[in-house]
Order: C-alpha cells, then sequence, then structure tokens
C-alpha cells in the first residue's frame, strides 16, 4: 500500500482513504491499482459489511493526473488500469458511502454514480471537464448521467463541462445528503455503521438485484467509453488540450 491510498477498518466497515493532498488527490495509475485491490477483498471478505470512501484535504478528487497518465508510453496499459477499477467499483458486492468535499473533477465526479450512499460537504464543487480536455466521459458516465438527469442536463454537465454545486448535485440524485465540512466525516462513518447493522446478505442481494438489469450493459460501455478515450488521447486536440492544462498548472 502507498502513502497516497490508505485503508483503516472499523469494526465491519472498510475506510478508503485518498490520502494525496498535496495534488488535490489526483489519482495515478499507482492508485487506481490500490483502489482496485482494495475493493476486490472487500468484496470477498466476510469480515467488512460496508465500503466508505473518503479524501484527505479540501478536495475529494481533482481527476486524472495528467502527467502520469501521458507519461505511459501509448496509455493502452493505463487504460486497463483505469477501466479495470471502474469494473471493480460496479461489481463490488459491498455496499459503498462516499464522504466528498471540496473538488470531485472528472472521474471524481463519475465514480459517485457508482456509489450506493453519498454525503457531500456543502462545498463540493462537481465538473466533469472530459471534452475540454479534447477527450470523453468514462465511468459509464454516458450511461448513467442521460438516464438519470435527462439529455440535456446530462450533455450541459459532460460536454459542456457546467460545474454544478451541492445543491444541483442533491436535486439530480448524485447525492443523497448535504452537511456542513466540520461534521462530514461524522455523518458519513454514521450512515455507514448503520448501513452495516442491517442483514447484510439482505442487503448485498438487495444491491445486486438493483444493478443486475444494467450491470452488462454498464460493463459494455465502460469498455467503449475506455477504447474510444484511448483512441481520444493520441488526437491533435487532447495533445494540444494537455500542453495547454499543464501550462496553466506551472505559470499557477
Amino acid at each position: 500500500m502507498n502513502e497516497f491510498v490508505l485503508a483503516e477498518q472499523n469494526n465491519d466497515v472498510l475506510e478508503i482513504i485518498l490520502n494525496r493532498t498535496a495534488k488535490k488527490n489526483a489519482l495515478t495509475l499507482s492508485m487506481y491499482e490500490q483502489l482496485t485491490q482494495l475493493l476486490d477483498s472487500a468484496s470477498e471478505n466476510p469480515e467488512i459489511n460496508v465500503v466508505l470512501i473518503r479524501a484527505e484535504g479540501t478536495s475529494f478528487c481533482a481527476g486524472n493526473d495528467i502527467q502520469d497518465f501521458i507519461s505511459v508510453g501509448d496509455g493502452a496499459d493505463a487504460i486497463k488500469i483505469i477501466i479495470g477499477f471502474l469494473h471493480q467499483l460496479a461489481e463490488c458486492k459491498k455496499p459503498i458511502v462516499a464522504a466528498v468535499q471540496g473538488n470531485a473533477v472528472g472521474i471524481g465526479t463519475t465514480m459517485l454514480l457508482h456509489c450506493d450512499l453519498v454525503v457531500a460537504a456543502d462545498d463540493i464543487n462537481c465538473q466533469m471537464p472530459f471534452v475540454k480536455l479534447g477527450l470523453i466521459p468514462e465511468g459509464g458516465s454516458t450511461l448513467l448521467f442521460p438516464s438519470m438527469v435527462g439529455h440535456r442536463q446530462a450533455f450541459e454537465m459532460m460536454v459542456e463541462g457546467v460545474p454544478f454545486n451541492a445543491e444541483k448535485a442533491l436535486n439530480i440524485g448524485l447525492i443523497n445528503q448535504v452537511v456542513t465540512c466540520d461534521i462530514l466525516l461524522k455523518s458519513a462513518r454514521a450512515r455507514a455503521a448503520r448501513l452495516a447493522l442491517l442483514p447484510s446478505q439482505s442487503v448485498q442481494t438487495s444491491k445486486m438485484l438493483m444493478k443486475k438489469a444494467y450491470l452488462q450493459q454498464l460493463h459494455h460501455v465502460m469498455d467503449e467509453e475506455g477504447s474510444l478515450f484511448h483512441e481520444r488521447l493520441y488526437s491533435a486536440e487532447a495533445q494540444q488540450a494537455f500542453m495547454q492544462f499543464l501550462q496553466n498548472k506551472s505559470s499557477q
């Protein structure tokens, strides 16, 4: 386990913690691999009833670490690692609770679609800037977001990349509860603990049945998004957008 992804088991709740605060918890490929392993292990561990995903610092997740991403050869391995995490997130047998604060960018937003309960601080700022970077949305979001909010709102958020706040996230059903920053972790832990007290097999079977009708389609969409994401990654549009993004970061 590297220091950027931590795990703590509190009774029958496993807390998975993003801990790369200097980079606003932007995800590296190594972090994706650690997250996948933890979720896979939690799915099969009879001593874990609930997974709680949270983050240290003022931001939940600033998306992919662009520098780390583009430094990996032709990107095929990188895509495989990221898609592997998303498949595992979608397949996790145990219910997943997320505690979200500050910036939730790119996959920081799309991963919430696969969580079963999301508690958010009132300062969250969600954004999916994939198209602005010359890419396409991922995480099965091209299937799940339009189903959740309709085509026009999904287009606004996923193609225009319009940011949205806690109130909007609550209204569209992306999150379950909004709390102040100072009680975010306490509130998320309380919901996770209550969920963990329910009959575990009934919870897991209910979750399975709720996702069964669309899970196969979701995996197919994730794979298609991953293939097209890889294709777009080496387009002139994406290369120009990446260069501009990194220049802007270096000048800040």
